[in-house]
């Protein structure tokens, strides 16, 4: 078995943490590949009679029978593995170092227990859908793609901007507000959960449009196929917006053309059998929770 491992901004005091893991990875033999910088910051090798490791910068260093990429850090570290496998079908399993830990669900004091669940391949893949942005000038380069959402936002303190959104070439609304979240599924439970968006199941064909501070009464969030495309217009006493596509942003024009999409492929994720979508949702977000109870 290979595995990889990738983290963008690991702390130097948990390489604890990170050698707990390198052993139990070890303890079966499994050949290991490491994100160049991660091996580079931690001076990361081998131990005695075991394969050297395996240094990889994108997906396309990888070897093509890896099986899985284990991804270090908090949700944002799981957003950016998304980036980096691409469309080459490795499954990701996050390991929570972070604090809310959602999309890497599993836990520092699982270690073992992963570890045996992979080699015995006890484990369940969830397919998570992806949005696609196609725009009339280049932005997020060769990645416009994302897990969570994009979003449309004024820049800091300008005035709300005006937002005509179009589902199929079909007017739906105008909004005025600070800004416009169009997130899939798996995205329902971040940002646009914030902005009072309904919480969508992972595999809801759906996507959910939710203004953020919209200066109307009657404006509230819809759900609308995932079939449909997307599109805007912009209107505002401003020259320039944010884009942003889950972690990332840009600035750009507000004359820019911008049309949203479900992304051809999708990515895969590795999930203990114990780890549920409504036991995630209890646990991470205390969702129902009765303090009378």
């Amino acid at each position: 078995m290979k595995v990889a491992i990738y983290s963008r901004g690991f702390d130097l005091d948990q390489r604890q943490s990170l050698n707990a893991l390198l052993l139990e990875l070890h303890r079966h033999d499994i050949v290991i590949c490491i994100f160049h910088d991660l091996l580079k910051n931690f001076n990361l090798n081998a131990p005695s009679g075991k394969e050297a490791y395996i240094p990889f910068t994108s997906s396309h260093d990888l070897p093509d029978n890896i099986d899985c990429l284990i991804s270090l850090g908090g949700d944002g570290t799981v957003l950016d593995s998304v980036t980096l496998v691409g469309d080459s079908n490795i499954p990701i399993l996050g390991i929570n170092y972070g604090r809310l830990g959602f999309l890497a669900s599993i836990s520092k004091d699982e270690l073992s227990l992963m570890v045996d669940a992979l080699m015995n391949r006890t484990y369940v893949i969830d397919k998570r859908a992806l949005i696609h942005l196609d725009a009339n000038i280049p932005i997020f380069g060769s990645t416009p793609y994302g897990l969570n959402e994009f979003v449309i936002h004024k820049r800091d303190t300008s005035p709300m901007i005006k937002i005509h959104t179009y589902l199929n070439g079909e007017f739906l609304n105008s909004y005025w507000a600070d800004g416009l979240i169009v997130s899939t599924p798996t995205g329902s439970t971040g940002y646009n959960m914030s902005c009072n968006g309904p919480i969508l199941f992972p595999d809801s064909a759906s996507f959910v449009i939710t203004p953020v501070a919209p200066h109307n009464l009657n404006v509230r969030s819809i759900v609308v196929p995932n079939t449909s495309v997307i599109s805007f217009e912009i209107e505002g006493r401003i020259d320039e917006l944010i884009c942003a596509l889950d972690a990332r942003k840009e600035i750009v024009p507000k004359s820019i053309e911008l049309a949203l999409k479900q992304e051809l492929f999708s990515v895969s994720f590795i999930r203990l059998n114990e780890n549920s979508y409504l036991t995630t949702l209890r646990n991470k977000l205390t969702w129902g929770l009765d303090k009378r109870n």
